[in-house]
């Protein structure tokens, strides 16, 4: 078996290193920093070394706030709310303290909806929950229900409903048919 695919002792295998080097060593992207190197498919699941995954969102992406919710809202229409999730995790790790927990929120929405798709039963719902109580609580601060056209208290109303929908029919969902609209 190659060193990329040993067992990782919990039933999975996980990447190691991809050039030479002792084994256990990581992946490591351009800067050092640990990164898979395993394609993806379009959930954010890694396949295997060699298969044809789709295309990652870049990191570190500094957008504005529109573009930020334009480029989201394209992923989500694709089914890919793995990468919006990303999109959003640039703007709250890149943008003004006063919006972090916003863009945390709609990043936690945004997994939430991956993981519900991807059929984690608990941690879909409860990631949709969490992700809804911090942006309906940075929604209730006056004027902020309609930050950059987003329709956050439609958002707040339609992660919960997902939620319960998940937990009542225990199945996953299709994230491209259940995207939600941001504006």
């Amino acid at each position: 078996m190659d060193r990329r695919e040993r067992v990782d002792g919990m039933g999975g295998t996980r990447g190691g290193a991809r050039g030479e080097g002792a084994v256990g060593a990581r992946d490591r992207d351009g800067e050092g920093r640990a990164r898979s190197a395993r394609p993806r498919d379009g959930l954010g699941r890694p396949l295997p070394y060699g298969a044809q995954g789709v295309a990652r969102q870049p990191e570190g992406v500094v957008r504005t706030p529109p573009e930020t919710v334009a480029e989201a809202q394209a992923l989500l229409d694709a089914g890919k709310p793995f990468h919006a999730h990303e999109v959003f995790e640039d703007a709250w790790k890149s943008g003004p303290e006063a919006e972090r927990a916003l863009w945390r929120g709609l990043a936690q929405l945004a997994v939430g909806l991956t993981h519900a798709a991807r059929g984690n039963l608990t941690g879909g719902p409860r990631l949709l929950r969490r992700g809804a109580g911090a942006v309906a609580e940075w929604a209730a601060a006056p004027g902020s229900a309609r930050a950059y056209g987003m329709d956050l208290p439609g958002l707040v109303r339609w992660a919960r409903a997902l939620a319960d929908e998940v937990e009542r029919t225990g199945a996953a969902v299709d994230a491209q048919r259940r995207a939600p609209r941001l504006r």
